[in-house]
């Protein structure tokens, strides 16, 4: 294939896409990057003050530059979510009760009106529970494993008390936990979502309380566990929902004869925010703020052309997506909510971490390549375009490791892309490769490969000319055999 692409693309360079291709520099990118990555945005986590900046100042950037806003007249799809705080938990031992994130992690999902007390048999490292009637009861464990609690549901356990093999070490690790368990997973629904279930994690001073029994005689136990009387124990898991506002970033480009039809150039601008305390700030400056960057900088390339009168014949919708970080909820909601119609949607280029060179490129000296994922899943005609606007324009290294369907990664599955392709929309998904520095403080500004990012978001203009201008939009016409039930 690579052998008839360059024989196309000799003397086949549009001048008129070279000029505005050229308009993408490393410098402009480092302004706009030093910006959006930087301590005044806070990390940019989705519903914050941080990811509202940011909003704001792509908003700034496409009214500047005069792209449409396709939403009334606005930039801004807004939308809800939702998060369930856990903090409330409690069980009621001797001496009060005792609170989640304080004294234990609740590990479940469930939700209840009222107060519930429950009959609770120790069942020690549940080696043998023959015999044992657990149904609808409360059962207290030393052991901690997938094969223990699936065991344990077998017998109608109604809530399971799992006691920690150390107690200062639970303790040590008890503030950590609780900044992970403590408020669920974004979702667009009210309420516990899924299976509910009741799991404690509970130190072995709580455990010998709830039991009326010592430390040392509780876990002596462990392997004959009859010699603990079973205790009522009553507990309350009620969750707080908290409503979590935020919004896509769409800016329009109309086309031409073929404006009916649309192409996408997607990344996402949201990142993981502040620690806990607030002194720590993770910039996101590769991770998505160079995609994003690069999607800034592309749409202000189109809006050129379009005002010197070289406007594309498709349409374009520049899309910044929020909730990428938090399980790719914005462009979930996007592919959800289309502001045109997904059956006029031809593609979506979407960008991904595109500012870094990553260890193995670094070490073979090779800093012109661009990890290619996703080309030819849904159509055949796709990867060819792509290979094209390389060989002719950018002449990069293409590298598609990652399209092995055998790959741990999983990379496919692991951006903003993913929502176009379950729609069946041919995606192609542009990515620099991992390092050290993802989702960490490190992830700065300093560290970007201005003049890699150039070229990499040149490349995608490149393929976005090529397939805003071209006479057909490129079919499906391949099944896509990834399993999207499996996604991490």
């Amino acid at each position: 294939m690579g052998l008839v692409i360059a024989a196309l693309a000799v003397n086949a360079q549009d001048k008129t896409a070279v000029k505005y291709a050229n308009t993408i520099t490393p410098e402009d990118m480092k302004s706009k990057l030093s910006i959006l990555a930087s301590d005044d945005f806070q990390g940019r986590e989705t519903g914050t003050e941080g990811q509202k900046k940011a909003s704001k100042f792509l908003e700034d950037f496409y009214q500047k530059i005069g792209l449409e806003g396709p939403v009334d007249g606005t930039y801004r799809q807004k939308f809800d979510m939702y998060q369930n705080d856990w903090s409330g938990v409690y069980i009621k031992a001797k001496g009060g009760k005792k609170m989640n994130g304080t004294d234990f992690i609740f590990m479940g999902n469930a939700s209840m009106d009222k107060e519930m007390k429950l009959s609770t048999v120790f069942v020690g490292d549940a080696s043998n529970l023959e015999g044992m009637d657990l149904e609808g009861k409360g059962v207290m464990t030393t052991t901690s494993s997938r094969e223990v609690f699936a065991k344990l549901a077998e017998t109608g356990a109604k809530a399971i008390f799992v006691v920690a093999a150390n107690d200062e070490q639970f303790m040590q690790a008890l503030p950590r936990q609780a900044r992970f368990r403590m408020l669920s997973r974004l979702s667009y629904e009210k309420g516990v979502q899924g299976d509910e279930s009741i799991i404690f994690n509970i130190p072995q001073s709580l455990a010998a309380n709830l039991m009326n029994t010592s430390v040392d005689k509780l876990m002596a136990a462990a392997s004959s566990p009859s010699s603990i009387k079973a205790r009522n124990v009553s507990f309350k898991v009620e969750p707080k929902t908290k409503t979590i506002s935020t919004e896509n970033m769409v800016a329009f480009l109309e086309g031409t004869d073929l404006k009916d039809e649309i192409l996408v150039i997607s990344s996402h601008y949201d990142h993981i925010g502040m620690n806990e305390d607030g002194t720590v700030i993770n910039n996101g400056a590769d991770d998505d703020g160079s995609g994003t960057t690069g999607v800034m900088e592309i749409a202000e390339a189109f809006a050129q052309a379009a005002k010197e009168g070289n406007r594309p014949r498709r349409s374009i919708l520049f899309l910044n997506v929020t909730g990428e970080e938090k399980g790719l909820l914005g462009s979930q909601y996007y592919s959800e909510h289309p502001l045109f119609p997904l059956e006029n949607t031809v593609n979506d280029l979407n960008i991904d971490m595109i500012g870094r060179v990553d260890p193995e490129h670094e070490e073979s000296g090779n800093r012109d390549y661009v990890y290619v994922i996703g080309s030819e899943k849904l159509s055949s005609h796709l990867k060819v375009i792509s290979e094209y606007a390389n060989i002719t324009y950018t002449n990069i290294d293409l590298d598609y490791r990652y399209d092995d369907p055998n790959d741990r990664n999983r990379f496919y599955y692991r951006s903003d892309h993913y929502n176009f392709a379950k729609k069946g929309i041919p995606i192609i998904f542009y990515f620099n490769g991992t390092h050290a520095d993802y989702h960490r403080p490190t992830d700065t500004v300093d560290k970007i490969a201005f003049d890699v990012m150039a070229k990499r978001a040149q490349l995608v203009f490149h393929t976005a000319w090529i397939l805003a201008n071209r006479d057909q939009r490129t079919p499906v016409d391949r099944t896509d055999d990834m399993d999207y039930t499996s996604r991490d």
